[in-house]
């Protein structure tokens, strides 16, 4: 066989076989394609895997429907068929969300129930906007996961990332990809990533916390909805960037707060492998690692299945819980005054940082931990500094209980919801604090 040498870090040459170099990048390739690469088919711009989602979901919409529908039912019955309901007290709370989830589904499916969940602004709308795309999206994305993170580019991409990553937000180089593939695909794939790297004992609980609460933001396909709600689509790479820069100069900070700095370095692997911090031969070092990542890949029909069954399974966990939550969330916020009167927790702040609309503001800021897109239809007709300020916050902030945080906790990664709570309030008061300025200036 062809053998292809290398000289790494360390200085002694090894040698390759033409087929690991090939399966690197030719694996690497279709990965990268698949997740990071945009593309324009018929007239929607998005990366292939989200056209790929979109032509499945095509095929026989009624079928899909009746598939997510499967995944919430098997998802609300696997707590009391494994045990795991009894686990915890959150654990016992979680396994009665998703059986309410999984009954509401039943009804919003057949088209019975009360008069406000059949609205097609509340039950239709999360079922088929929100909740099919993740269901469809998350066990067809774990398909290409195994070729993005399971033949050395994660590697070779970590190496190279060390110098950036490492210092500013304390995490390994490889979790460059967890934050790419969240802000050009989803937070739900970001995740994935995530999870499995964390569960390979590459990334320490401290750096999966990390990743999940700092990096795992909606699409920017999906701030696209968000700017051309808010009518923000004139100064769109202004709001991008700086939502941008928001989002990761918040999570720069939050690393460096409680209860994130507190978080243990310990792994779910108990030892942990952690990335070989490098200074000097990156790109060869780099090359060498991906090529021993490689060597040691499972087959990639058997590394499919796992991470098939790991997308599944993540689907059967988050869809009825996303279900519950939304309903329960839009109830509360269209139904009753509880987000008013929340609303003081924040407009001190809104005030003190003269936000032309500061309970408004405040609102929004505290509806957004229900849903990342409700605080939009709260300022439709505020002010454009107003609108600017909360369409950037609803991104950065990144924890919204309708989806992200059932995601997170269908994870392996052991982070609490009191925890989850106070990171949220954290990236709340910064992101205001930092993007105020910002709007009140530039507008």
């Amino acid at each position: 066989m062809t053998q292809i040498q290398a000289t790494p870090a360390g200085g002694e040459k090894k040698s390759y076989s033409l087929k690991h170099v090939l399966s690197f990048f030719f694996y690497s390739f279709i990965g990268i394609f698949m997740f990071f690469i945009p593309i324009n088919l018929n007239g929607k711009k998005s990366i292939p895997l989200d056209h790929f989602v979109t032509w499945i979901r095509s095929l026989s919409p009624t079928a899909i429907t009746f598939y997510i529908l499967l995944v919430i039912l098997a998802g609300a019955a696997y707590p009391f068929f494994s045990g795991t309901w009894k686990k915890n007290r959150i654990e016992l709370v979680l396994s009665g969300l998703k059986v309410f989830g999984a009954v509401a589904a039943v009804l919003i499916v057949f088209d019975i129930g009360p008069a406000w969940l059949l609205q097609e602004d509340m039950g239709p709308y999360w079922y088929h906007v929100v909740i099919t795309p993740i269901g469809v999206l998350v066990p067809i994305g774990a398909v290409f996961l195994a070729l993005l993170v399971g033949y050395g580019l994660l590697e070779f991409i970590g190496i190279l990332m060390q110098p950036v990553m490492r210092p500013i937000w304390r995490t390994p180089g490889r979790s460059a990809i967890d934050a790419v593939a969240s802000f050009v695909g989803s937070y739900s794939i970001g995740l994935l990533i995530t999870n499995r790297i964390y569960k390979e004992g590459k990334y320490s609980k401290k750096e999966a916390a990390i990743i999940a609460t700092g990096f795992s933001t909606v699409s920017a396909t999906f701030m696209i909805v968000v700017a051309n709600t808010l009518k923000l689509m004139e100064i769109w790479n202004l709001y991008f960037w700086v939502t941008f820069l928001v989002t990761f100069l918040v999570t720069a900070i939050t690393v460096r707060l409680w209860p994130i700095r507190q978080m243990k370095d310990d792994y779910y692997t108990g030892k942990g492998y952690p990335e070989e911090v490098v200074h000097a031969n990156r790109i060869k070092f780099a090359f060498e690692q991906s090529m021993n990542t490689v060597q040691n890949a499972p087959r990639l029909i058997d590394n499919v299945i796992s991470n098939v069954k790991d997308g599944v399974l993540m689907a059967m966990s988050i869809l009825p819980i996303i279900v519950a939550v939304e309903l329960i969330g839009m109830f509360l916020a269209t139904e009753t005054l509880i987000f008013d009167y929340l609303a003081y927790l924040f407009l001190p702040l809104t005030w003190i940082l003269q936000i032309p609309e500061p309970f408004l503001a405040a609102k929004a800021a505290m509806i957004n931990l229900v849903d990342m897109f409700l605080p939009s239809l709260m300022v439709l007709e505020a002010s454009l500094e107003t609108r600017f300020i909360v369409g950037t916050i609803s991104i950065s902030t990144i924890i919204f209980f309708s989806a992200l945080v059932p995601c997170i906790l269908s994870t392996d990664i052991p982070i609490k919801i009191r925890e989850i709570l106070a990171i949220w309030f954290i990236r709340t008061v910064l992101s205001l604090m930092i993007v105020t300025p910002i709007a009140l200036l530039l507008l």
